[in-house]
């Protein structure tokens, strides 16, 4: 197609698809990929070098690169496989008893809210969940979850960038609330990293888990834990192996995460590449051509009859990723994890088109994200096969 951006050939995505879900499994550029292979050979070539001598050092290396994107320091970061692992860690690293709560939103990702029923579940806790308001405006939001906060709450855990609904919450805020009530805050933040500038040290959370694979578009299997000086040593992991430093270096509090047997660290080793390949020129552009790829898109969904702008009223309210509210026509049955909406299957089956649809607190919403490899002709392609769909819908019911 034309008018793409003259980076988008970095990326090898399959033509005979229209690939508008980088939120939730972004593709990496062809240096990252590249990279990725050049460690998995180089532990194939001479194994016992590479896991006895050399990977904790690369690892270092590795993380100082991720840590300059972050503003933090290298000893308060560890590198893991994604945002999931490290909420293990932390879940895994949080004393909790009976009467004990952790709060979420409704806004949190599924596997997270799992995540913490188990742990409540296998500790005799609970798990407690605030509603924000709607749309979740900067102000009320912090007031919601700062009344939500109870002498009981030992954490609360926020999504930077929520999943399905597509807000950026004011983080920095709710950590202030929070921090004025002595309650520890951690933080899902998949969807910030490279879409937003992040700087840890001063956001004022505990704990920070991230994925490198979706706007930073690091290899699969790459992901960090920042950790907040005054929790390290309670730092605990899920997996347990050696735990100690295999190159005999000096005892740390990420040992127990760096060995976990025998795993090809080149997805968390590469994530440097990919934090080399967004320069800050590029960082730039991925935002500012995203967004009005996005922008477009949503202003063309919107003059679609009973098509609603869901939590993102503003353009100014989202980066490269926003949702829209569908109407529920006749016949409509909410999707879930595992099983679509009927709209995402229609839009990939006769289009051709990865876009993710579902429901949200009985809503039904189409969240549509763009990269540097995504075309204005593409997106829309996919409004217009929406309407129609939509339109079908409406006739049927």
């Amino acid at each position: 197609m034309t008018n793409g951006h003259p980076l988008a050939s970095e990326w090898d995505l399959d033509p005979a698809c229209v690939y508008l879900n980088h939120g939730s499994f972004g593709p990496s550029p062809r240096v990252v990929r590249e990279a990725r292979e050049a460690w998995s050979r180089q532990l194939e070539r001479q194994p016992m070098r590479h896991f006895c001598r050399e990977m904790e050092l690369e690892l270092d290396r590795a993380g100082a690169v991720l840590a300059g994107l972050l503003h933090t320091q290298l000893d308060r970061l560890v590198l893991l496989d994604n945002a999931t692992f490290a909420m293990n860690v932390v879940a895994a690293s949080t004393p909790l008893k009976p009467g004990d709560e952790v709060l979420l939103t409704d806004h949190e990702y599924g596997a997270v809210r799992n995540i913490w029923q188990a742990r409540c579940r296998a500790t005799g806790a609970r798990t407690a969940s605030v509603a924000l308001p709607f749309p979740p405006r900067p102000a009320e939001t912090v007031a919601a979850i700062s009344t939500a906060l109870k002498p009981e709450t030992k954490l609360l855990v926020v999504s930077h960038v929520t999943s399905a609904t597509a807000c950026v919450l004011p983080l920095r805020e709710i950590c202030q609330a929070a921090r004025q009530q002595g309650v520890p805050v951690c933080v899902d933040g998949p969807h910030a990293l490279a879409m937003l500038d992040l700087h840890l040290d001063s956001l004022g959370c505990d704990y920070y888990c991230g994925s490198g694979h979706k706007w930073l578009c690091g290899p699969f299997g790459s992901g960090f834990l920042w950790v907040h000086p005054r929790r390290r040593d309670a730092i605990q992991t899920p997996i347990v192996s050696w735990g100690g430093s295999i190159a005999g270096r000096p005892a740390s509090w990420k040992d127990s995460l760096q060995w976990l047997g025998t795993r090809d660290a080149a997805p968390l080793l590469a994530l440097a590449d990919a934090v080399r390949f967004f320069t800050p020129d590029v960082l730039a552009e991925y935002r500012r051509w995203s967004h009005g790829l996005i922008s477009a898109a949503r202003q063309r969904l919107l003059q679609i009859p009973d098509v609603t702008p869901f939590c993102t009223p503003a353009e100014t309210d989202f980066v490269s990723m926003a949702a829209v509210e569908l109407p529920q026509t006749a016949g409509w049955k909410p999707g879930y994890h595992g099983h679509p909406d009927s709209l995402q299957i229609q839009l990939r089956d006769r289009h051709g088109i990865e876009v993710l649809t579902g429901s949200w607190s009985g809503r039904r919403f189409l969240r549509l994200s763009a990269h540097l490899y995504n075309t204005p002709q593409q997106l829309e392609l996919c409004t217009a096969a929406v309407a129609e769909i939509l339109q079908q819908e409406r006739r049927e019911s």
